[in-house]
């Protein structure tokens, strides 16, 4: 018996620390659907970083792994804490000032709307975010879900690791 679990010991390490990797570390996830489409195609497999934000700041245009319901989501963040949004005439504005989203696809349209028409609030409000998905045409986002609250981002997700074909960081088109 003692055999037998000396054996198996370093077998059991293994799928420990496997286990504390994936979940406080890194783990796989997988685009699941047309909202990211060109940056992201459906069946994307990325490395989802879970350890970055409780070092670094959430940014503009990260793009980002969110808990919704029961499901990952994967979208990009436009909005910040104290930002007011606005998209018109098929342009993005951030605080009065014109951002080009380099990330769409040529011809992409958005709906028009403005962080109070999402949210009520004349600006995103502390531990809150506002996301899109590149494909604004096929999105559930936060036109329609609301602002993301900080506690449901699961962390950032920039690298892709398969198909081998696409491998690398596609954090910015």
């Amino acid at each position: 018996m003692r055999r037998f679990i000396k054996e198996i010991y370093p077998y059991i390490v293994i799928i420990i620390l496997v286990f504390l990797i994936k979940k406080f570390l890194v783990a796989p996830v997988r685009v699941i659907g047309p909202s990211m489409k060109d940056t992201l195609l459906n069946g994307d497999i990325m490395i989802l970083n879970k350890i970055n934000y409780r070092i670094n700041p959430i940014r503009r245009f990260d793009i980002v792994v969110i808990k919704y319901e029961k499901d990952l989501i994967i979208k990009r963040i436009i909005g910040l804490p104290g930002d007011k949004v606005e998209h018109k005439d098929n342009k993005l504005y951030i605080n009065d000032v014109y951002y080009e989203e380099h990330f769409l696809s040529t011809g992409t349209t958005t709906t028009p709307f403005t962080t109070k028409s999402i949210s009520g609030f004349d600006v995103i409000p502390e531990n809150c975010y506002l996301v899109l998905g590149d494909n604004r045409e096929e999105s559930k986002d936060s036109r329609i879900i609301g602002l993301i609250n900080k506690k449901d981002i699961e962390g950032r997700a920039s690298i892709i690791v398969f198909p081998f074909n696409r491998i690398g960081n596609k954090q910015y088109k």
